[in-house]
């Protein structure tokens, strides 16, 4: 009780509370603009972070990725323009409602069922984070080495583009993560000569170059940064039937919001694959599935309800293991870090007070939603109407800026047009950026826990299945990593089954 009166005192902060009001506005003016993601919202966040404490820090970014998740559903209603990847699921249904005149019921329910599933992944992370942490507080260097790889598998099974790309994805993150000193040895190791690549490759300025510059190099070489967006619909009336619509799809709502959370506690899954996922998983079970695709609201509200709870589940294994949920999760995590902080089970102990002030940060972000949410609504219109010419040029100003002031180095702003370049590449080719990010994250907690381990066990691979936990981890890990190839033997066995057929007839 002691702890959660702290928590409320740390909270009633002006510092605070003016953190939270100004990133809620800037993420819901990111997650408006079609193109402009919840993720690159946080990436540029994090230069004015430095200025902050932890709390206002983490505030912010929780704050802003609420607002831009839900806000990035009013392009995709009125434009059929995703304005988030979270949107992309159920753009064509609210584009479709609009058409047909219920463009306020699809944004209203879509907002009603995203605090919802916000405020049901929140209670999920106060009541299961520390439970989770007492049990982590007995994980050894075995039992971290098999999380992470469980956060790395993750991000490159569940690519939405593929097990192969996400792999490669991968494969780049943590080969970016070892440049630098050898974490054992202390030689330096790809860096080329280079003094600057001594300590490694800073995070942000590749965090910000692979979100907002392969953006700004996407719209220009497209021949769309000259292009104003077209003139949205005037939507009214809002809330106007929402709450009986909500009731009537409870059942959605309630799938939504578990199965987003549960998504979300998955270490590189995310809110992005938590809306597919519900999406079709309320099509499969709908008792009128011939209306999906025509203007539907039923997996409407259950993917909204997903979204948000995919969000709050993300922070879970954030916070008890260090281990990100998602790309938003691998920004806060390092944030974190960068402010002294080590997310972890024993963050629970020796600032528990600043834990559930972030709980309750959570909470009332999911309840302003709806404040918010219907400011951001009603100026749609105004929001769309911002020529892309000069929304490029802020925004490669807080990308100059903001990889600038880390080390006060022009080579970290080389760093960002580098690693906006890259992304803007493998984009093309198909490549995932989140796991990349989740790589270069996870990798130094990947090393040194294996080289931790390997000495502890002086050389025994087989002390890694040794204990409990680790041994079932380990399972788990190498289980998740042959279903690709289980997968693909039983392909080839059922094509070579039917060529013999065909040759046989």
């Amino acid at each position: 009780m002691e702890t959660l009166v702290e928590a409320i005192k740390l909270i009633a902060d002006p510092q605070v509370i003016i953190t939270v009001l100004l990133a809620s506005i800037f993420g819901l003016f990111v997650g408006a603009i079609p193109g402009l993601t919840a993720t690159m919202a946080t990436a540029l966040l994090v230069p004015l972070t430095f200025f902050m404490d932890p709390l206002s820090a983490i505030a912010a970014i929780v704050a802003c990725t609420a607002m831009a998740i839900t806000a990035g559903d009013i392009p995709g209603c009125l434009l059929r323009i995703p304005g988030t990847p979270a949107s992309a699921a159920y753009t064509d249904e609210t584009f479709m409602m609009t058409k047909r005149g219920l463009g306020a019921q699809a944004l209203g329910s879509s907002l009603v069922s995203s605090v919802i599933g916000g405020l049901f992944g929140a209670i999920v992370l106060m009541f299961a984070a520390p439970s989770l942490a007492r049990v982590a507080m007995n994980f050894s260097s075995f039992e971290y080495f098999w999380l992470a790889c469980i956060g790395l598998s993750c991000a490159a099974l569940v690519s939405s583009t593929g097990f192969v790309a996400g792999l490669l994805s991968l494969f780049i993150g943590l080969l970016i993560a070892t440049v630098g000193m050898d974490v054992i040895s202390g030689s330096p190791r790809f860096t080329f000569g280079s003094v600057q690549l001594m300590g490694g490759v800073s995070f942000v300025p590749i965090m910000i170059g692979m979100f907002a510059i392969s953006e700004l190099l996407n719209s220009l070489l497209n021949g769309t940064a000259r292009q104003r967006f077209a003139k949205p619909q005037k939507i009214t009336g809002i809330f106007h039937g929402i709450l009986p619509l909500i009731f009537k799809y409870r059942k959605n709502v309630a799938r939504g919001s578990i199965i987003g959370t549960l998504i979300g506690v998955l270490p590189g899954a995310g809110g992005d694959i938590a809306a597919w996922i519900t999406y079709a998983t309320a099509r499969r079970f709908s008792k009128e599935p011939q209306k999906f695709g025509t203007g539907h609201p039923e997996g409407v509200i259950e993917a909204g309800a997903a979204n948000n709870g995919g969000l709050s589940g993300a922070w879970v294994p954030a916070l008890v293991f260090g281990v990100p949920g998602d790309a938003v999760t691998a920004i806060a995590v390092g944030v974190l870090f960068m402010k002294g902080v080590n997310p972890g089970p024993r963050l629970f102990e020796t600032q528990g007070a600043m834990l559930y002030a972030v709980f309750l940060i959570f909470l009332i972000a999911n309840i302003a939603l709806l404040p918010f949410g219907w400011l951001a609504i009603r100026a749609a219109s105004k929001i769309l109407s911002v020529p892309r010419p000069q929304l490029m040029a802020v925004i490669l100003i807080f990308c100059v800026v903001g990889s600038f002031a880390i080390n006060n180095t022009v080579f970290d702003i080389g760093v960002m047009l580098v690693s906006g370049v890259l992304a803007f590449v493998l984009s093309g080719a198909g490549i995932p950026i989140a796991p990349i990010i989740l790589g270069i994250v996870l990798g130094p907690l990947l090393e040194q826990n294996f080289l931790t381990s390997m000495t502890i066990a002086d050389g025994s691979l087989l002390a890694f299945f040794e204990r409990p936990v680790a041994g079932t981890l380990g399972v788990f890990v190498l289980l998740l990593w042959s279903i690709p190839l289980v997968s693909a033997i039983m392909r080839g066995i059922r094509h070579m089954s039917q060529a013999r057929a065909m040759k046989l007839t």
